[in-house]
Parts: C-alpha cells; sequence; structure tokens
C-alpha cells in the first residue's frame, strides 16, 4: 500500500472543527471518502487520534501496512490510498505517545444502524420497541464486534461517546446526527460488555453536560452515575408454562392478592452488616415466602435506577434499568423467572409522572427543556422537586410508552402500578390560581397525559394480553379502569384510596366512638361498582409519622391485635382485589424504614406469629372460595344484610356468585363487646359453617363463637327468610358458609 501526502485533502478549518470538537456531522470528515487528485479518484482515510504519536493503516490478513501524516495538528491523520479499487475493512495500528500500541478498526468506516424507518416511527411516536435502537447495543457489523450508541438530542452542537475504552476523552468518539431527527448515533468497534460510559453533549451556548443514557440497560451502583453496556438478551426463561396461561386467564375473576415489597428492605443479610440481598438471593426465600403465605403476586416498589435510597425509587433515573444495588439485569430476570416458576406474578411501580433533576439525568438532557416542559407551570412538581414530563412531545410519549412495554417484554413483568396518575391527569395538581397554564379549551386536564395513558394501556393489553395495568389515581376522574372504547382510561384495576382513608381513619378511632363514624365503614359500597378496584393498606400508610397499621389501632395490647385482625377479615370479605405491604402480615411494630430489615425477630412471640397465620388463613381461604374474588366488580357479587347497625358497630354482608352453594356470610364486630344472642337474616335454611373467625385462638383471640357452627331457623330477619341466632366475638370478623 503507498499512501501519497503531496497535498492535505481537508482544509485547516475542517480539522480545527474536529480537534474543538465542534462538528455535527464527523462522518463528512472524517473516515474513508473518495477525492478527485488529477484526474483520478482515489480513497482518503482521515482520523482524529489525540494520543496517537504515529498511526498505520494495516489491512486484514496482510503483514504490510501504509502510514499516515499529520496534517494541521499533530493528532489529525490522513492518507491517500491510491492503490485502492475497492474500500477495504481496515484497521488503525496506534503508537501512543506513551509507547502503547492497538490495533482498531475506524468507527467512521461504518455506515448508520438506524433505518429512515426507524426514524420515521420515532418521530411520530409510534416506534413501540425503540430501546432496541437507541441505548448501547452489542453488535457485529461487517463481521466486526462492537457497540452501537444512539442518543436523542435534537438540540445539541456535539454529541461524543465517553468511556474507559477511550480514557473519557470527549474528541475521540464524537457522533453524528442523522437527519433532522435529532438522534446521534456512532457504532464504536473492538469494544464489549462491561464498558463504563456516558454521552457528552455540548449545548448550543457550548456548556458541556455529562449525561447518562436514558435507554441504558445498566447503571453504575449510586452515587457513581455512568451507564453499563450490557446485553439483556441472555438470560434463559423457564416460564413458558406461567406465560401461556396468563394470556388466556382472566385476571379480574381470579384472586389477586398482592404483596407489596421494597426490596432493599424487606430483608438483609445480618451476618454481614446488614448488606442489601441480591437478586438471586432475594428470589429463593421471597418465593418460598409468598408461596407459603399464600399471596398471588408480589408488587415491587420502583426497580427501575434512582439515585437516592431515600426516594424509594420514586425518582427515576433509569428508565430501563432495574437497579443496579441487587445485581445485574440478568439476576433480575432470573428473580422474575425463579417467581413465575413459583406461581407468583410479577408488579412493578412504574413512574411516568415525573424524574428528579440530578445532573446526569433527563434534566435539561441537551441544554434544553426537551423531557420536561420549559415553563416551569407546566413542567415542575413543586411539592417533590422533580420535572413533569411533556407527553404532547412525540419522542417524549414514545420514550414512555416502549419503556412500559420494555418491562413487560424484557423481564415478563406481570403488570404495571402506575404511581401518581392524579397528578399526571390535572394541570392544576397541588397548584394555586396563577401557578399552572390551562389547556387549549381553558380547561384543567391534561390532555397529553390523558392521551398518552390511553395509548399505553391499548398497547399493553395489545401485546401483553392478561398483564394489570394499576393506576394510583385519587380522584374522582370516571373511568379509569374501563376501557378506552368505552371512553375509559384504560387501565383493568384502580387503587381505591377513598376506602383506604375511611377505612384507616374508623380504625384509628377508639371503638366507644365508632358509632358515629359508622360510615366511614359502608361509604364505600356506595361507589364500589364505579371502577374496578383495588383494596390497598401500602406503604404511604406506614411512614412520615402515619405509624405501622398494627400502631394504629388503639387500645390495649390485645386490642390493638384484635382490631388488626378485624381489619384484615372485613378487607378480606369486601369487593375488590388486596394489597398489604410487607412487614403489616405479622404486625411491625415501627414505621417501615428504607434502610433496613422488617422486625422479623417478631416473629418469636405469638401475637405476630398468630397474626400472621390469619393472613395465610385468609389468603388461602381467598383464593379457594369463588365468592371472595369471582365477581368483585359487579354488584351481583354482594349484597348488605344489615348496615345499619351503628349502636353496636356490626356489619353483616354476602358475597355470591351464581352458585347458591359458594354464598358466604360475613360478620364483622367494630367494638371488644361479646354479643350474645345476636340474630342476622340468612338466605337458606341450613347449616353454616363457620369456616373461619378472627377471634380463634389459634390466631390468638378470646375464643369466643359459635362452636364452629349454626342451624338457621325459620324466622324472617333483615329481609331474608331465614336468621341465626349467634354469639359475636368481640373485635371479630367471622365467616359462614352454608352446607346444604
Amino acid at each position: 500500500m503507498k499512501p501519497e501526502f503531496e497535498t492535505p485533502t481537508v482544509t485547516a478549518d475542517q480539522v480545527e472543527q474536529i480537534a474543538r470538537n465542534l462538528h455535527h456531522d464527523p462522518f463528512t470528515i472524517l473516515g474513508p471518502h473518495q477525492v478527485a487528485i488529477g484526474r483520478k479518484k482515489s480513497w482518503v482515510v482521515r482520523a482524529w487520534i489525540p494520543d496517537a504519536q504515529r498511526v498505520e493503516i494495516c489491512l486484514p490478513r496482510s503483514t504490510t501496512s501504509a502510514p499516515m501524516n499529520s496534517v494541521f495538528n499533530e493528532h489529525f491523520f490522513e492518507a491517500v490510498m491510491h492503490d485502492w479499487q475497492d474500500l477495504p475493512m481496515y484497521q488503525f495500528h496506534i503508537i501512543a505517545h506513551n509507547g502503547h500500541e492497538r490495533y482498531v478498526h475506524d468507527p467512521y468506516f461504518f455506515l448508520p444502524q438506524i433505518t429512515s424507518e426507524d426514524l420515521y416511527l420515532f418521530g411520530m411516536g409510534d416506534h413501540h420497541k425503540i430501546y432496541e435502537k437507541l441505548g448501547a447495543h452489542l453488535m457485529t457489523v461487517e463481521g466486526v464486534s462492537g457497540v452501537h450508541f444512539a442518543v436523542w438530542a435534537p438540540n445539541a452542537r456535539n454529541v461524543s461517546v465517553l468511556g474507559d475504552f477511550n480514557q473519557w476523552h470527549g474528541g475521540k468518539h464524537q457522533m453524528r446526527v442523522l437527519g433532522h431527527s435529532g438522534i446521534w448515533e456512532l457504532f464504536i468497534p473492538n469494544i464489549g460488555e462491561g464498558e463504563k460510559y456516558k454521552f457528552e453533549i455540548k449545548d448550543q451556548k457550548g456548556n458541556i453536560l455529562l449525561k447518562a443514557d436514558p435507554y441504558g440497560f445498566y447503571h453504575q451502583v449510586r452515587p457513581h452515575s455512568a451507564s453499563i453496556v450490557c446485553s439483556i438478551d441472555r438470560h434463559q426463561w423457564n416460564d413458558d408454562a406461567w406465560m401461556e396461561r396468563r394470556k388466556t386467564t382472566d385476571i379480574l375473576k381470579e384472586p389477586v392478592s398482592v404483596y407489596e415489597v421494597h426490596l432493599g428492605s424487606w430483608r438483609r443479610d445480618p451476618e454481614d452488616s446488614g448488606r442489601f440481598l441480591s437478586y438471586r438471593e432475594l428470589a429463593p426465600q421471597l418465593a418460598a415466602y409468598v408461596r407459603e403465605m399464600g399471596y398471588s403476586h408480589v408488587e415491587l416498589l420502583p426497580i427501575a435506577e434512582h439515585p437516592f435510597d431515600g426516594s424509594w425509587g420514586y425518582q427515576v433515573t433509569g428508565f430501563y434499568a432495574p437497579t443496579s444495588r441487587y445485581g445485574t439485569p440478568e439476576d433480575f430476570q432470573f428473580f422474575v423467572d425463579h417467581l413465575h416458576q413459583n406461581n407468583i406474578g410479577v408488579i412493578i411501580d412504574w413512574v411516568p409522572a415525573h424524574f428528579p433533576k440530578d445532573a446526569h439525568g433527563l434534566a435539561r438532557f441537551d441544554g434544553s427543556a426537551l423531557y420536561e416542559h420549559a415553563d416551569p407551570r407546566k413542567g415542575e412538581h413543586q411539592d417533590w422537586g422533580t420535572l413533569i414530563f411533556n407527553y404532547s412531545r412525540n419522542e417524549v410519549r414514545n420514550f414512555l410508552i416502549a419503556n412500559a412495554l420494555f418491562w413487560l417484554d424484557k423481564y415478563h413483568i406481570d403488570g404495571l402500578r402506575v404511581d401518581a396518575v392524579a397528578s399526571m391527569l390535572y394541570l392544576d395538581y397541588s397548584r394555586k390560581s396563577g401557578e399552572w397554564i390551562p389547556n387549549e379549551f381553558g380547561g384543567r386536564e391534561n390532555l397529553g397525559a390523558i392521551d398518552f395513558m390511553k395509548k399505553v394501556n391499548e398497547l399493553m393489553f395489545s401485546y401483553f394480553p392478561g398483564i394489570l395495568a394499576i393506576a394510583e389515581e385519587s380522584t374522582a376522574w370516571p373511568g379509569v379502569s374501563k376501557p378506552t372504547y368505552l371512553g375509559g382510561l384504560g387501565f383493568n384495576l384502580k387503587w381505591n384510596m377513598g376506602w383506604m382513608n375511611d377505612f384507616l381513619t374508623y380504625f384509628s378511632k377508639d371503638p366507644i366512638h365508632r358509632k358515629f363514624h359508622h360510615n366511614m365503614i359502608t361509604f364505600a359500597l356506595l361507589y364500589a361498582f364505579n371502577e374496578n378496584f383495588m383494596l390497598v393498606l401500602s406503604h404511604d400508610e406506614v411512614v412520615h409519622g402515619k405509624r405501622s397499621l398494627l400502631d394504629k389501632m388503639p387500645g390495649d395490647f390485645w386490642q390493638k391485635f384484635a382490631n388488626m385482625r378485624t381489619l384484615l377479615g372485613f378487607m378480606f370479605g369486601h369487593p375488590g382485589k388486596k394489597l398489604l405491604f410487607m412487614g403489616s402480615e405479622f404486625g411491625q411494630w415501627q414505621e417501615w424504614r428504607e434502610s433496613q430489615s422488617l422486625d422479623w425477630h417478631l416473629l418469636q412471640f405469638d401475637p405476630h406469629q398468630k397474626l400472621q397465620r390469619l393472613v395465610k388463613d385468609l389468603n388461602l381461604l381467598y383464593a379457594a372460595e369463588p365468592a371472595m374474588h369471582k365477581i368483585d366488580f359487579e354488584p351481583d357479587g354482594f349484597q348488605w344484610i344489615d348496615f345499619m347497625d351503628a349502636d353496636n358497630s356490626i356489619v353483616t354482608f354476602m358475597r355470591k356468585t351464581a352458585d347458591p352453594k359458594e354464598t358466604l356470610i360475613f360478620l364483622s364486630n367494630f367494638t371488644p363487646v361479646y354479643r350474645e344472642n345476636y340474630r342476622i337474616g340468612v338466605p337458606f335454611h341450613c347449616h353454616y359453617r363457620e369456616i373461619l373467625n378472627t377471634d380463634s385462638e389459634i390466631y390468638w383471640g378470646s375464643n369466643k363463637g359459635n362452636a364452629g357452627g349454626m342451624n338457621s331457623e325459620e324466622v324472617k330477619w333483615h329481609n331474608q327468610p331465614y336468621s341465626m341466632n349467634l354469639q359475636v366475638p368481640p373485635l371479630a370478623t367471622v365467616i359462614f358458609k352454608p352446607e346444604f
């Protein structure tokens, strides 16, 4: 190979642009180009290698090489190759100033790996697998292995990839922008998995921003914030049976009892300074516990990467990465897979409502308000100190829609519980007059967010039938859990925040005063069938001075546990799917703290151990009895017997299916008074077996009851043709089943 150096084929200004990292498309200068020298077209190869003292061009399977010449700058090299007819795959032999030698392929040799169709769909907001294009992807191009990087930064002056592989030097791997898409891309050969990287983004004012990859699959453990090149397609899934069954299951007619878990504080390693357990350590322990307790699902507080432990995961910087606190992405796939193999569904909290202002995150990503609104009246949550997504921008909507689909696709997640939906729906959420901007019709509804939620729900159910889409929505917005074709938002469940507030307020009152607040325990049935509700006693209710569930209960030590047992029995009888936060099942005394393990040592004491047994028995009964779960969202599945007995603070009701043999009778006594000869109406003339009594001694109760059951009498009562004369235990929920 004979290079020619007589005339530089670039100008000093072009070299200066590359040297100062000012060019929006370095491919027009660097890499191979055909140039006319005299009457002949020849190939010229140019390279910008800041640490190089000398550079040679080498061809594969050839012992010959050709030196490159420095032009206008000691680190800008070029060689005109007159004897090349076609463009061969070449390498650079680089001799650095420190004497180190390396052979690398030229990143500016390779064509773009993102197609015009990709750009079109992303620009329209409809690229449902954009996570397979943007971010960092291991790939082989023209026989050369490396990593393809792509990032959306439409208002950047220029963008580079930084990493250990280039000594975090912004000039070594300058990216090109693809047309008017705002997407910058570069294939870097000869690097692989495990490389740490960031994007160096220069804004229009020349300020340099160092950003983690918005589509990065793996990030460093805080306080470090670089992204890490990682494959997420290596895990061999073993949950085919679960996934196939899920497709054909009508989940709304199934028992859904959810154990809400914060992985970092569910259990830690007591022998190693309380360190986090890894995903692989947690999987068998959590699966065994949840299966033993009879829960159908776990719901994980946000698992996506977040820099601050105290946010519990609700301030996300890595939307496409399971947090590295507990291991790698493949470790998390193992975790989900293991739970599925134990017939346990996995729901994750998803946070599309806002994101934090951390410098390495999405905030002012390319120097402009890119993911957020520029006007703080639309773009900032004053209460939380976070930024609000611009749901009306196609590329931002695409980022979020694809993110929802990503967790269901790559991690086999069974449902998303969407956090803070109310804050997304209303432009004036937690804002005073003058602090918000109306929509184009003068209203307070966030039309972009509404459209986004409908779209993401439609797509999730289209691609992944059988999953759960759960809204944490605290207002009376109509149709949250109704299909979009009926004018709803398209979720299939909604957290019942009103029930939760009334329920806990009622139970926090001394029983002697409860008769004055009887409507708080019955009011939810006036609207119970307007939405598909999930009854929740969540993490939010056991923090910030609210006290643990057990400690909210009034009375002495025994009454606190009795109240808690009554509460749980009533909750499982009430229409709606169920959720209980970890620790509540065995009576954690202290408020939840994300920085340490649950107080598992309490289980050495009878009251806690027996409360845990009650939750297990309620879960098993809930799953076994169709009346407790099959018709949760229609009036036909529920009937009051008596909700008027405020003086005694007792309610009685039926849960039903189309089969009378599956009917269950519930009685809850919310006072510590033992009542004899208490008559309730019943629909059938038969023996009613007492299938659960929260006052049983096996649950640390006083063991009052009806000797296992009661025969009905031909005495009309409560608009029923028959009745039973019961002994009502104190602070208890009792369940009866007819035996024909």
